[in-house]
């Protein structure tokens, strides 16, 4: 993320030439600019107190803007004096300044993280991190991390420390294509205003992009470079048309610290970023470059914080996530400190040395890169293929076999769950494996027919069961009414049904609309998509309707009366759902357990403890109003008996009953078709 390069005192205008391609110079201009190393320590340091939780700094993250205008502006005005100097660019020697300054603290934070999550993080998630290290080592981290829909505040499953190195990559998928473009229009025009021209296009194109995407996905419009590069550029922007600045500017330049500073006060978890919204940080950035100076950003302190800012960047975050002791801002604080003990060492041992190093053209700096990364390659794919089994005790009956045969199936799963609350050591015979937990999950989600977060139309098709039986079954709400798809096709089999599955993710049943967290924005897609699946019951005149819901949800529009709305919001649903002539049986929602099952079980510090996972029933109960309103139905199933007494185990039995932090494995599913069959 970090700009290195320096500005180089040789640039000089040409006279000859009528409005030149390079930037003229200005008082200060084409000299060390410590106002801007001092930008970089004001970026860094709100990156880092946003993800150290620092109180009212949520919204530090714009510091990553930051340090894209200030990359923007460093590496064009660079750029435009080597075409100034020489008349062209060496597009070669370029990528190598960048593989020579960028690569090697990143291989050395790459591989020393590797190696720490190895012995520090659960074992069932380091195949993962290994993929991320290495998409991190070519630059491809952001779209790997789009394309999983990673959100850096998801706390059911902690982050990948690796996931910052998104940022990099944006900044090395820019600078693919912008040399090549200076390079062009040196050839062809030799002036900068068709440059600026093809480069404001892009500009507005890109915000363009940012703004719709926002809406419509959250994890690219976070870290898609088309929803990005317009930061960069309106860097380059300024580095094109600094020359048209003219008179005193210090004024713009607090202007823009103040707009900086307030977009980290005023933004937080909840605002749908970047949009529109990073208008603010990236205009506070081009004021504060443009001005020309700053006293408060040239002192001594914040100088030498900028010069450590992209290796304190890089060390931050897999501090924060791996040291292994305290929870709390203080503790955050301490780690952040040691963090940026890291990056001063980096800077003088690894930095430094290499950058002032003379490098024998372009191809040798290009081949110091390229082994930097096959070392991390090398590192990652070592520790994927090492085995990391996680220790296991002695074999446990098979909770599966008790409860298919038992006369009483309830009480012998309530002595299974008693006996599980203090468990050692994991079961020899676990079911699922924890490494396989993640992917023991109804068959719905493979077939295509649960609904993911952009779908607004029920599937047609999606029979299961019998599909020649006489009567229609249809198993209708989100995620958590599709965690019962197993046990409800096992009943569906016996009883010759005809079973319909209509879920979607993250859509609650109840006809309310939604706030989806990860949008930040009403979930539409949900009022669109149970329309339609009340339309398509409607058609099936099924004879038996099963509901599933969670109680993890906020209304888009809350009630003071909140238990009310939600009153409401059911009664339409149950409603429409009996006008068809069917029976409706709704099953009120399961536990959750705070973090991933899975990864708990796994983690070292629970090594031979996997009670150490076990939560309160008090704990694990979420949405109370919701849960009061569902359960004082007519036809409501109360499953919580199934999982828990007063603390709810990982582990019942033999069998893993979470594969993430509140969703059923399939075969924990499967062992409660005998309870859920009388229930029904």
């Amino acid at each position: 993320m970090r700009n290195v390069a320096a500005l180089d005192t040789s640039a000089r205008r040409l006279p000859s030439q009528r409005d030149p391609l390079p930037v003229a110079v200005r008082p200060g201009e084409g000299v060390f600019r410590p106002d801007i190393e001092g930008l970089r320590a004001v970026a860094v340091l709100l990156v880092v107190a946003a993800h150290a939780g620092v109180a009212g700094l949520a919204g530090g993250y714009v510091g990553v803007d930051v340090f894209f205008v200030v990359s923007g502006f460093l590496i064009t005005s660079l750029l435009l004096r080597e075409a100034e100097r020489t008349g062209r660019i060496s597009v070669a020697r370029f990528y190598c300044r960048r593989a020579v300054r960028l690569l090697p603290a990143a291989a050395v934070v790459l591989v020393s993280t590797l190696v720490a999550a190895r012995f520090l993080l659960p074992a069932v998630r380091l195949g993962e991190y290994c993929k991320d290290a290495l998409s991190a080592a070519t630059y491809v981290a952001n779209l790997r991390f789009a394309a999983i829909g990673t959100d850096y505040l998801n706390a059911d499953r902690p982050p990948s420390p690796f996931q910052h190195f998104w940022s990099l990559a944006v900044e090395e998928q820019f600078y693919l294509v912008w040399p090549l473009l200076i390079l062009a229009a040196a050839h062809l025009w030799r002036r900068r205003r068709p440059l600026a021209a093809v480069l404001g296009v892009l500009v507005v194109a890109s915000f363009a992009l940012s703004v719709t995407e926002t809406e419509r996905s959250a994890p690219w419009a976070y870290f898609g470079p088309h929803t990005r590069a317009w930061e960069l550029g309106a860097g380059a922007l300024l580095a094109l048309g600094i020359k048209k600045i003219k008179g005193p500017m210090r004024a713009y330049g607090w202007a823009g610290l103040a707009a900086i500073a307030a977009s980290a006060l005023w933004f937080d978890d909840a605002t749908a970023y970047p949009g529109w919204r990073a208008l603010l940080p990236v205009g506070g950035a081009v004021a504060v470059i443009a001005a020309g100076g700053n006293r408060l950003l040239e002192i001594r302190p914040m100088r030498t914080v900028g010069r450590l800012s992209y290796g304190w960047y890089l060390w931050h975050w897999p501090v924060l996530l791996l040291l292994p002791f305290g929870n709390g801002l203080p503790f955050a604080v301490l780690k952040a400190g040691v963090a940026l003990g890291l990056a001063a060492a980096t800077y003088r041992w690894v930095e430094n040395p290499l950058r002032r190093h003379r490098w024998r053209g372009a191809r040798t700096g290009l081949s110091l890169g390229a082994a930097l990364s096959g070392t991390v390659a090398a590192v990652a794919i070592g520790l994927a293929l090492l085995p990391h089994a996680v220790p296991t005790g002695a074999r446990r009956v098979d909770l599966r076999a008790t409860l298919a045969t038992a006369s009483r199936p309830e009480q012998e799963l309530a002595a299974a769950i008693e006996a599980s609350r203090a468990m050692g050591p994991l079961p020899g015979n676990l079911v699922p494996a924890l490494a396989r937990a993640a992917r023991d999950r109804p068959r719905v989600w493979t077939d295509g027919c649960h609904a993911d977060v952009p779908v607004t139309a029920a599937p047609e098709g999606c029979v299961y069961g019998d599909p020649a039986g006489t009567q229609t079954v249809v198993l209708y709400g989100d995620s958590h009414a599709a965690q019962w798809f197993p046990a409800v096709e096992r009943l569906a089999v016996q009883r010759h049904w005809r079973l319909v599955e209509l879920t979607k993710s993250s859509c609650s049943a109840a006809d309310l609309p939604l706030w989806h967290d990860t949008l930040k924005r009403e979930y539409t897609e949900c009022a669109a998509y149970h329309r339609s699946a009340l339309a398509r019951i409607a058609r099936l005149r099924p004879a038996l309707v099963v509901v599933g819901s969670s109680f993890n949800y906020r209304p888009a529009h809350p009630s003071p009366d909140l238990s009310g709305q939600w009153r409401a919001a059911w009664d339409r649903t149950f409603a429409a759902l009996r006008s068809t002539g069917a029976r409706v049986v709704a099953i009120s929602d399961t536990p959750y357990m705070g973090g991933s099952v899975p990864e708990c079980l796994a983690s070292p510090a629970n090594a031979n403890h996997a009670g150490n996972c076990t939560r309160t029933l008090h704990s694990a109960i979420r949405g109370p109003e919701q849960r009061q309103v569902f359960l004082s139905y007519a036809n409501v199933i109360d499953p919580t008996e199934w999982f828990c007494t007063d603390a709810c185990p990982a582990v019942i039995g033999n069998l893993l009953v979470y594969r993430d932090s509140n969703h059923l494995t399939t075969t924990y599913a499967e062992a409660l078709a005998p309870l859920l069959g009388a229930r029904l």
